[in-house]
């Protein structure tokens, strides 16, 4: 029997984390801080995907807005004009992809689920846009609860916490209790690794990141050549796949259930590893 809090109704679809799955991120923007502007054009995009959904991605996170510090503010309609058009071919080409869609708009999440996307996965938690949630709870869809100090603009200028884990705790403990409230029914928690944090909240998140599951509600972890890498081992986010690779590891051990990536096989692969470890 399927445990409810380890299952995601998907627009009736159930998929299941009793085993970790990845996430491939594919962003349709032409300024993200790795693949930006690989995969605006349809038969890149199209390629691209088929190549994550045969190495064992469960989830093709589409992006059509960069988050990265300094990143270009774009319009809804501009949003709307990369994201649309790439769910539906993703879903023309490959019909039985599951699809969520990374975007703080509640006009954006509407349309995506109307065009056959079935997650929203939202950066901002709500504070963006306040009828979000409100709008996630209609369509009845899972929703990825992130979270993040300051904006994309400001957070990585100073960000301070007294106690990291404790206060992104309280945090998931609140927005939770909204969530229900506006009917959302599945919910993901991802600790928003480098959206306002120093490498050592990143470090200290990932540590005790088991705190979180007293919520009984599954993690996510988007580590994925990230900065808090990238500045520890000294190299550029092109070369941090090997660091990547070793953190996912350590959030899978702390109880990740979805590994979010630029690089699908490894990831497989690692959850394959920590499988046959935790199955002795």
């Amino acid at each position: 029997m399927l445990n409810p809090r380890l299952t995601l109704n998907c627009r009736g679809r159930l998929l299941s984390l009793e085993q970790p799955i990845v996430m491939g991120i594919l962003n349709v923007t032409p300024d993200s801080f790795y693949d930006g502007g690989k995969y605006t054009r349809e038969d890149a995009l199209l390629h691209r995907a088929e190549s994550m959904l045969e190495e064992g991605a469960s989830i093709i996170d589409v992006g059509g807005m960069s988050s990265r510090p300094g990143a270009e503010i774009i319009t809804v309609e501009e949003e709307l004009k990369r994201v649309i058009p790439a769910v539906e071919s993703l879903l023309l080409r490959f019909p039985d992809s599951l699809l969520s869609v990374d975007t703080v708009r509640s006009q954006v999440a509407r349309e995506a689920v109307a065009a056959g996307a079935a997650i929203i996965n939202d950066i901002s938690a709500g504070r963006f846009d306040k009828r979000m949630y409100e709008e996630v709870g209609q369509m009845g869809v899972p929703y990825i609860l992130m979270h993040m100090q300051g904006t994309p603009e400001n957070m990585q200028q100073q960000p301070e916490y007294e106690d990291v884990v404790r206060e992104v705790l309280d945090f998931f403990i609140r927005e939770v209790g909204k969530l229900r409230q506006a009917g959302v029914k599945d919910i993901v928690l991802d600790p928003g690794f480098g959206f306002g944090k120093t490498v050592a909240h990143n470090y200290r998140l990932l540590r005790d990141m088991h705190v979180f599951q007293i919520l009984d509600y599954p993690i996510l972890a988007g580590l994925s050549r990230k900065s808090m890498i990238n500045k520890v081992l000294g190299v550029a986010p092109a070369r941090a796949l090997n660091g990547t690779t070793a953190l996912n590891m350590v959030a899978l051990q702390q109880g990740a259930r979805i590994l979010r990536v630029h690089d699908v096989l490894p990831a497989v692969e690692t959850i394959k590893l920590w499988a046959q470890l935790e199955n002795l």
